[in-house]
């Protein structure tokens, strides 16, 4: 039990770490690709992390493992999809023909 607690205090370091490494390895790829690409200025370590929360925030979230999408079993679109049956397939099929190939002669 005294070992468990031990190991959560070490939590937030690894966190700060992590995000410390992290924004290191942005700010290097940003100042040596992007900059030199787009011939735009450099940015600064401060900036290389707020940018890499930034892309966290609006991209991903602060969960870990893979994006909801991805995970085992699928969601929502994925579990209906497989449920279905021949008739409801084709009709689907049938659809998307329809609404993106207007042009289609079946």
């Amino acid at each position: 039990m005294e070992k468990k607690k031990k190991r959560f205090y070490f939590i937030p370091f690894i966190i700060l770490a992590v995000v410390a490494l992290v924004g290191l390895i942005v700010m290097l790829l940003w100042n040596h690709i992007v900059a030199e690409v787009f011939n735009i200025k450099p940015i600064s370590y401060g900036q290389a992390v707020g940018l890499f929360i930034l892309c966290k925030i609006l991209f991903s979230s602060f969960r870990p493992g893979p994006p909801a999408g991805f995970r085992k079993g699928g969601g929502h679109w994925r579990n209906k999809l497989m449920n279905m049956t021949p008739e409801e397939r084709e009709a689907m099929k049938a659809e998307w023909r329809r609404r993106f190939h207007p042009k289609d002669p079946s």
